[in-house]
């Protein structure tokens, strides 16, 4: 399983293109509906693809994390994502995903991985209401292959929100505050539920308006209407929106792809980029930088974004 990810350096190599490639995987055959269902991760995101080790059950824990295992001489949890999706299965998922989301590790019990995957963000179209709404809005994404298998790209944040961190609502003693950028309008794309909550607890608290949208794609037919309306009305799109904040994975258009667009088109000069993404290396960082990213700030800490937000707006 290792050859799976050994070429995983010369992926990053994807990032700016719009193009992403996803580890596809099974949970197992769901007894309610008779379906053997496929989902998909990011692969910047996965660190290592195992056996499942030995796991040391811990009190308090949710019903689907099964506890933490070691791995080098850290500890990890554990989350069966066939209990957390609702997915009942007869048999014990044998392999786990580690994978490193903001900065932190954990494991991800499936019952198996198939294979790696490359495609365009063009292609993963965001989930229809009877599909989120089914899923609890764990599926941001979705794609349909050749052979009419259907894709559901998981969202992860959600899935760590409800299980190792236990709570989506923020600390707003941490988000730092200036009364004075009452008045600024910060623009931001994330195509996770528990996200887009997270940024608008910050923005509440720091009293900033903000306006938002589901993904790249829908994020920049927005930008062009602000852009039309702006003219309109003899202003430049900088006295309208002050700074646009983005998440890098999305559906239909990614933050490298969004930024670029921005980036290339004369009427948003002075609105600056800020990249807010779970991708937190420093080669996805310097990615950023390579489409114009202005600054870059790892999820979620509602202390750092709000200080970047700040440092921005008031340098506008």
């Amino acid at each position: 399983m290792s050859d799976l990810l050994k070429n995983i350096d010369a992926r990053t190599k994807l990032a700016g293109t719009n193009k992403l490639e996803i580890l596809l995987f099974t949970l197992g055959l769901d007894q309610r509906s008779g379906r053997r269902e496929t989902f998909g991760i990011n692969v910047f995101k996965v660190r290592e693809v195992m056996r499942t080790p030995e796991i040391t059950q811990a009190p308090d824990m949710p019903a689907s994390v099964e506890g933490m295992v070691s791995l080098r001489g850290v500890l990890v949890p554990v989350i069966d994502l066939a209990k957390y999706a609702g997915v009942i299965t007869e048999s014990k998922p044998e392999i786990m995903v580690v994978s490193e989301y903001n900065g932190h590790t954990q494991g991800f019990l499936v019952e198996a991985v198939d294979t790696i995957l490359r495609l365009d963000w063009s292609v993963m179209r965001v989930p229809p209401d009877m599909l989120t709404m089914q899923m609890g809005g764990l599926v941001t994404a979705v794609t349909e292959l050749e052979n009419n298998k259907l894709v559901m790209m998981l969202d992860v944040e959600k899935v760590l929100a409800e299980t190792t961190q236990k709570s989506s609502t923020i600390d707003t003693a941490a988000v730092v505050v200036d009364a004075s950028l009452h008045n600024k309008t910060v623009f931001f794309a994330d195509d996770s539920l528990v996200a887009r909550s997270q940024i608008e607890q910050t923005l509440d608290a720091m009293n900033v308006r903000h306006i938002h949208a589901i993904n790249g794609k829908r994020a920049w037919e927005e930008l062009l209407r602000i852009a039309r309306s702006a003219e309109v009305q003899g202003k430049m799109v900088k006295d309208l929106v002050h700074l646009v904040l983005t998440d890098v994975e999305m559906p239909e258009m990614d933050g490298y792809m969004l930024t670029k667009q921005i980036k290339s088109d004369p009427r948003f000069v002075g609105i600056p980029v800020l990249m807010h993404s779970s991708l937190s290396g420093l080669s996805n960082q310097k990615l950023g930088q390579s489409v114009g990213v202005d600054g870059y700030v790892a999820k979620f800490e509602p202390h750092k974004l709000s200080e970047s937000i700040i440092n921005f707006l008031r340098r506008e």
